[in-house]
């Protein structure tokens, strides 16, 4: 009796970790949002609204990650396989890792300084990640080529429904 109650309580107490399917799927951004700010490798900071609006036209794949998250260390062949398979498509790394100078190393180790890297400098917490229901990492939006949500949630690079959303966006 006492392993099953061992087992339950490390069970449920596992699970209010584990990433959880928002309740909602939503489709567009809030202004507060929109709003938050981010850092890129050289310091400047770009509100998460004026990214979207610089890639306005394009489809677009955003990746929140970090270099500490093993999960996310672990999706990067197949997130590459991803990026390789989709030339039309860009990709912008949304960095949670905790200070500046793991965010440009983790960018130099894991062979990302060619491309499009933010860090939020404010942390988890931030309005961003609190209006998108940031639970766990990593995890993936699709954004459409107006800069809506075309696919809020995923937490795989070889989820088949990211693929599937990018060539339906791409035949419009």
């Amino acid at each position: 009796m006492k392993k099953i109650l061992l087992v339950f309580t490390c069970s449920a107490f596992l699970s209010g970790f584990a990433q959880q399917t928002p309740k909602v799927l939503k489709t567009s951004f809030s202004k507060e949002a929109l709003s938050q700010k981010v850092e890129d490798v050289n310091g400047k900071t770009i509100s998460i609204g004026d990214i979207l609006k610089q890639n306005r036209g394009k489809v677009l794949l955003l990746d929140l990650w970090a270099g500490w998250c093993r999960d996310c260390v672990e999706a990067m062949p197949k997130l590459e396989e991803l990026e390789k398979n989709n030339p039309k498509i860009d990709f912008i790394f949304l960095s949670l890792d905790r200070n500046k100078e793991s965010f440009l190393k983790n960018i130099e180790k894991y062979n990302k300084k060619e491309k499009k890297n933010y860090w939020f400098s404010e942390g988890w917490k931030n309005k961003f990640n609190n209006y998108i229901d940031l639970n766990w990492i990593p995890r993936y939006l699709i954004i459409d080529q107006q800069s809506n949500i075309a696919h809020y949630y995923a937490i795989s690079p070889d989820d088949p429904e990211i693929q599937k959303t990018i060539n339906q966006l791409l035949k419009k």
